[in-house]
């Protein structure tokens, strides 16, 4: 197993951040509202013609189609995954079928990315790109590996 290196625990005295927006870029902001809101069961909130955001316990997920805003370029999918934890791993995998989710993901550690599986660090998790070709990562909230 490879060297694992802990997060600092909180200092008293210390900065305390904390992470509250992730912007995923999308080409169609009604597709994305459409997509993530079938995907994460949650109903989001939009706040411009190009962003819409979604409440993911305390961290805003913002899908932002720079052209819906004016911003004059297009958008790039993510190289890399965003991660989500999730109470039932199976109703989601189930909903990102059904969204329309690409599960066609690379195999990870030699086993199929989009099926459910216990990955060699513990995490029971899933693989999927949205439909911009942004990739998510599900796991399961209760196997969760957080370096410690």
């Amino acid at each position: 197993m490879p060297h694992i290196v802990r997060a600092t625990p909180y200092r008293e005295g210390a900065l305390n951040p904390t992470l509250f927006r992730i912007l995923i870029p999308v080409s169609d902001i009604e597709a994305a509202a459409k997509f993530y809101e079938v995907a994460l069961a949650v109903t989001g909130d939009r706040v411009s013609p190009g962003r819409h955001y979604f409440n993911c316990g305390g961290t805003i997920l913002a899908c932002f189609d720079p052209g819906a805003d004016g911003d004059g370029y297009e958008a790039k999918p993510l190289s890399e995954f965003i991660y989500f934890a999730v109470d039932d791993l199976e109703a989601t995998h189930h909903r990102c079928r059904r969204a329309g989710a690409d599960f066609s993901v690379d195999d990870i550690h030699g086993e199929p990315a989009h099926t459910i599986a216990t990955r060699p660090w513990g995490e029971r998790s899933f693989y999927v790109k949205d439909p911009f070709g942004n990739k998510l990562c599900f796991v399961d909230r209760t196997t969760c590996f957080t370096g410690s």
